[in-house]
């Protein structure tokens, strides 16, 4: 018994970290029977000292952070120390080719991150939380799943994240051998890689490096010029961050070391840890299960007086409720033909959950866009039906007319107009090639609210948009400016009461009373007009983060310059002057009246039509009831 125990005792002393006063420890494996580590969520400790984050469960999150709060700045001058940690880790997805979605090593002033959501949030923050300089949260992610509203590059990359996953650097997942010869990294090979990260504090620098092997290279792939002390509090936990979504991964972490001040030490991958390979599950059988489950939420009040029927007879169910809706079917071939093979030479960019791609179609030549949903996804497939649904029968000249919809197998494509100036986002943020007129973006705000007013009350439905923003207001060849996207969009019967659904829609536009009540009505689209007015006078996004603090919201700054009577300072500095003065006046207050944080407070879309042609007069702006 006494031989056993010492037995039990060596075995435990070979994970308990080595501490010192700086702040040191070393793992070079785990095991239950110390409490050195907290976990949640999904995250494991399996019998052979590896750490599992995530498992073949679908949008789960898992956590694992060093028990003990760290010191990471100086009481006294509020400076950030300079920090290092080396861990070895590796991704199993479930599909080979697929990732589902990554990690992130993390510092963080909680270990819970509660609230957090996974999929593209990694489990560390969500859509209300995503981007607040509250959470004080750095992480390094190492993601494996190309999101497109977070900015991602591609689908494998390594990001440097400060409080939102939209990453302030990223680059592609890649090692120096030497000190010029750069491979590729594939991180969700499965094959065992290990990571650095070093903060220095006086030069104000991070770097990033990665290795296959237990040697660390003396060349960054990522180095990224940061002062971590207004970010980080003094006291914080340190730790890994994963999340899967439709498609899974299974995370691993075998080993860990951290240094405060100093060199973390490397790990040895002389002999990798073994660790089970999740079972393979066929494609099929996820496609089919997307779809039963989407035709289950979606179309159920519409087929309630259908028969039940069989799983694999659903796919013909969806087919010949959407037949009906107008838009008519194309087949694979002619847009496989139109778009030459889909290729890259003609994709115009992405769309909600797929990308985009010029075409001609063969008989007439008529240039089309063509959006391919990505069929791994079930929210994909909700999607293409409720963009159908939502569209297929709507007609107005502000509105991107879709032609008509393809289903071959796996892959769901919609067939619109082709709007050759391409999206409003591009001639307003960053460099544009073309500088809009205010006469020009007049017009095209003019166009946008004659639109929203269609989809508000004149429609024989109520249809609310919910993803109002410049990126989905798309431009005709005379700079018409067209509402697009309608994934997210919800129809209603006029007068009746919207119910509670998922919050979506994109930072900086989305309505405050949203996250409160979960129900999105024709007052949360005006949030996001009023948002988008803004945005076209100014020539900026709602959130700039590079944007000097106060400048940060930018309709707490146009509030500001407001009450200062310095308007003419939030003007588009590349109109350089040349604007109709009242006419900008005009559509800065109504901006500041839709972007009222109380919905009573906003007006409709047919009061908004009525301001911007002069048929009346803009009430007295008051000041928000925050301020």
């Amino acid at each position: 018994m006494v031989e056993n125990l010492a037995l039990l005792w060596v075995f435990a002393s070979l994970s308990i970290p080595v501490l010192s006063r700086h702040d040191e420890f070393f793992f070079d494996k785990f095991n239950g029977l110390h409490n050195n580590l907290s976990l949640n969520g999904a995250a494991e400790i399996e019998k052979n000292g590896v750490i599992r984050l995530t498992n073949d469960t679908r949008r789960s999150i898992g956590h694992a952070f060093y028990s003990s709060p760290i010191q990471f700045k100086n009481s006294t001058d509020g400076k950030a120390f300079s920090f290092s940690t080396a861990f070895t880790f590796a991704m199993v997805p479930e599909h080979p080719k697929l990732g589902g979605h990554g990690l992130a090593f993390t510092i963080s002033p909680t270990k819970g991150l509660g609230g957090a959501l996974p999929i593209g949030y990694l489990g560390l923050f969500n859509a209300s939380s995503n981007g607040n300089f509250s959470n004080h949260v750095f992480a390094v992610e190492f993601d494996t799943v190309q999101g497109f509203d977070l900015g991602d590059i591609n689908d494998n990359h390594v990001g440097i994240d400060i409080n939102s996953l939209t990453s302030n650097a990223s680059v592609p997942a890649a090692y120096f051998v030497d000190n010029s010869t750069r491979k590729e990294l594939n991180l969700k090979s499965g094959m065992t890689i290990q990571a650095w990260i070093d903060y220095d504090s006086v030069r104000n620098e991070l770097n990033v490096r990665l290795s296959p092997s237990s040697v660390k290279p003396k060349s960054s792939i990522l180095s990224f010029h940061v002062d971590l002390s207004p970010i980080l509090e003094e006291s914080m936990f340190i730790g890994f961050s994963a999340s899967t979504g439709v498609l899974v991964s299974s995370h691993y972490v075998f080993g860990w070391s951290f240094k405060m001040n100093g060199k973390a030490k490397s790990l040895s991958l002389t002999h990798p840890p073994t660790f089970p390979v999740p079972r393979k599950k066929h494609m099929a059988l996820n496609i089919c299960i997307s779809v039963s489950t989407a035709f289950v939420l979606i179309l159920f009040p519409i087929a309630v007086a259908l028969p039940l029927i069989r799983r694999t007879k659903n796919l013909d169910v969806i087919e010949a409720w959407v037949l009906n809706l107008g838009p008519r079917p194309f087949s694979y071939q002619e847009l496989n033909q139109a778009t030459r093979g889909f290729k890259d030479t003609e994709r115009l960019g992405f769309g909600g959950f797929g990308q985009v791609y010029k075409g001609n179609l063969p008989n007439s030549n008529t240039p089309v866009a063509v959006k391919r949903i990505s069929h791994e996804s079930k929210q994909g497939l909700r999607e293409f039906i409720c963009e159908i649904k939502s569209i297929g029968r709507l007609r107005h000249r502000n509105l991107v007319q879709l032609l008509g919809w393809c289903r071959r197998g796996g892959d769901l494509l919609l067939v619109y107009d082709f709007m050759p100036n391409g999206s409003l986002d591009k001639y307003l943020f960053d460099e544009p090639k073309t500088i809009l007129s205010w006469k020009q973006r007049f017009k095209i705000i003019k166009g946008v609210a004659s639109g929203l007013l269609y989809l508000h009350e004149e429609w024989q439905q109520t249809v609310i948009h919910r993803d109002i923003k410049a990126g989905n207001v798309l431009l005709d060849s005379e700079l018409n400016g067209r509402l697009s996207d309608f994934g997210l969009a919800k129809l209603y019967e006029h007068g009746s009461n919207p119910i509670t659904t998922k919050v979506v829609g994109t930072l900086g536009y989305l309505a405050p009373e949203l996250t409160r009540t979960g129900k999105p009505t024709t007052s949360s689209d005006v949030f996001a007009f009023g948002a988008l007015l803004l945005e076209i006078i100014c020539g900026r996004r709602p959130i700039e983060r590079k944007a000097l603090p106060e400048e940060l919201f930018l309709v707490d700054w146009v509030w500001e310059k407001w009450r200062e009577g310095a308007i003419h300072e939030v003007v588009d500095k590349r109109l350089n002057g040349k604007y109709d003065e009242m006419e900008v006046a005009l559509v800065l207050k109504l901006g500041l009246m839709c972007s009222n944080n109380a919905p009573g407070a906003r007006p409709t879309m047919r009061q908004a039509m009525r301001y911007l042609e002069g048929e009346v007069g803009l009430p007295e702006l008051l000041t928000p009831p925050d301020k």
